[in-house]
């Protein structure tokens, strides 16, 4: 697999809780160095995050995509609109939602569909990632009601995992969401994706973006070709 086709579907995520402005404007520095789809913050770091990309005046625009109820999706739906519309507002192209843990535990699939559409309905125009948190999902059948959920609130993206959970992206889980969706979505692969060979996997088995702090050193890890 090509570098460029494996560098342009990386998200560089920088979301540990103690980055700072420096580590934002490295992180959009290596983004653009490398032609990273985009860089992944925390809300906090958004507005600047923004700054920091529109100021290297790259070629191709760096998106900024901000997390919502990262990273326990248990924040209520009145919460994620207003982050969301905050981080619309300071210039995030996508959001990565993390969607109702509780209520899918409960199984209430309909809560967690219209607790994503909430969200949806008040950013009109930006992408929307889902994160369905796959290490929670008992079974197959409640990864399939997820997507399902996701996918009927409207949801551009599935993504697999926040990375903070106890287990990470999956080939299996990639391509058991990729069956599910059947061309209706993109799939982000993300949660412990650190070298080449794990990133052409997930690519291969369907994921169309990846969200990982190890972008550099995966795109190192890759042949010149």
């Amino acid at each position: 697999m090509e570098k460029k086709a494996v560098a342009s579907a990386i998200e560089h995520s920088v979301l540990n809780p103690t980055v700072t402005a420096e580590d934002v404007l490295r992180a959009c520095r290596e983004a653009a160095a490398n032609g990273f789809h985009g860089v992944c913050v925390n809300p906090i770091h958004t507005a600047r995050a923004r700054v920091a990309a529109d100021s290297l005046k790259t070629g191709e625009k760096i998106k900024i995509i901000t997390v919502i109820a990262f990273p326990l999706g248990s924040a209520s739906s009145a919460a994620k609109v207003y982050e969301a519309m905050r981080a619309a507002q300071d210039g995030a192209d996508e959001l990565d939602v993390v969607m109702a843990i509780p209520l899918a535990m409960e199984g209430d699939w309909r809560g967690v569909e219209k607790d994503i559409s909430d969200v949806i309905a008040a950013t009109r125009g930006l992408v929307h990632k889902v994160i369905i948190e796959t290490a929670y999902l008992k079974n197959p059948a409640d990864m399939e009601q997820a997507v399902l959920a996701a996918l009927r609130a409207g949801a551009s993206f599935i993504k697999t995992s926040t990375g903070y959970s106890p287990k990470g992206a999956t080939v299996q889980d990639v391509a058991a969401i990729k069956k599910i969706i059947g061309g209706r979505a993109g799939i982000k692969a993300a949660g412990g994706i650190r070298t080449a060979e794990a990133a052409i996997g997930l690519l291969r088995a369907g994921a169309d973006r990846l969200g990982t702090s190890a972008g550099v050193q995966i795109i190192e890890g890759l042949s010149p070709r």
